[in-house]
């Protein structure tokens, strides 16, 4: 019991550190727990499972189950339990709407069987991916690496087109989906290759296409239940698209072949959330970010 109890304290040491060194990391977080606590859905019986996919999802995603294991031989699932129950009841205790009920208590004793249910290999599903044209290459490398995330989130965004609040929320996880697609940058060679095929136009088409293709069911699933919506279902359209363009445009007008990373954070994040909002300043900028993105890329590619 000492060695889980030092397990806790590093546990809580190790956040302070990130929200005192990491901001990139930290706001984000302040963000969505306050957005958590302080959403409000149609139906108490929501929130149970709202909060159990959310720990779900953080189950999924840890590597560190093979460091317990040998850490904690024979208390290893007991730290798994815990904190994924710690998740769970900070999410659901902690929102002001939600009235404790029995759906509460069972997904509290759903989590018990998290520390049985476990990936104990890597899942690869490489082959489940190649439907996407090699000209999204983007999109295929995040979702290769990130397959099982995806599918749960997924899931988790066409279950939000419930009600018009759930999906706004849910949004907010879909918007830094951009960044992670175009954060990083290919090798020069590779940039003169697919722009002598194509255009930054027709990327921009591509991306968008596959980008709203994916979302359809969606868009329907919300029409069906919410027509008297069907106005913000647009709004929300144009948003996520203006925001999708930002973050490719930025790529190529800041894109340099000795730089792995183009580096975009907390601040260009916050500032283009703000654009895409009001619509108008996210066309300016998306212009402007289109010739200077014409002209970086006719430094590698020439005529």
């Amino acid at each position: 019991m000492k060695a889980i109890f030092h397990h806790f304290i590093f546990r809580i040491s190790q956040c302070f550190r990130i929200f005192s060194f990491q901001g990139k990391t930290a706001l984000p977080f302040l963000i969505i727990a306050g957005v958590l606590i302080a959403l409000k859905l149609p139906d108490n019986r929501l929130y149970p499972l709202l909060f159990f996919l959310i720990a779900l999802s953080f189950h999924f995603r840890r590597k560190d189950i093979p460091f317990l294991k040998k850490a904690f031989i024979k208390n290893w699932r007991i730290i798994i339990f815990l904190e994924s129950t710690f998740i769970y009841l900070f999410l659901l205790l902690g929102n002001i709407y939600h009235k404790y009920d029995i759906i509460g208590f069972a997904g509290l004793l759903l989590i018990t069987s998290f520390s049985f249910f476990y990936p104990k290999t890597k899942i690869s599903v490489t082959s489940k991916w190649d439907f996407i044209p090699n000209e999204l290459f983007e999109w295929k490398c995040l979702l290769r690496k990130n397959t099982v995330a995806a599918i749960i989130i997924y899931l988790v965004v066409i279950a939000s087109a419930y009600h018009i609040s759930t999906l706004i929320f849910c949004g907010l996880f879909v918007l830094d989906l951009f960044p992670r697609l175009y954060s990083d940058n290919e090798n020069k060679e590779m940039l003169e290759m697919y722009f002598r095929k194509y255009t930054l136009e027709d990327k921009i088409r591509k991306n968008m296409k596959l980008f709203n293709l994916v979302f359809l069911p969606v868009y329907i699933v919300f029409l069906i239940l919410n027509r008297e919506n069907s106005l913000l279902l647009l709004y929300y359209i144009l948003f996520m698209n203006l925001f999708l363009i930002l973050a490719l445009t930025r790529k190529y007008k800041v894109y340099h072949y000795k730089v792995r990373s183009n580096y975009f954070d907390m601040g260009i994040y916050l500032s283009y959330f703000i654009y895409t909002i009001t619509i108008i300043p996210a066309v300016v900028i998306i212009v402007d970010n289109i010739k200077s993105a014409k002209e970086n890329i006719s430094q590698y590619v020439g005529n």
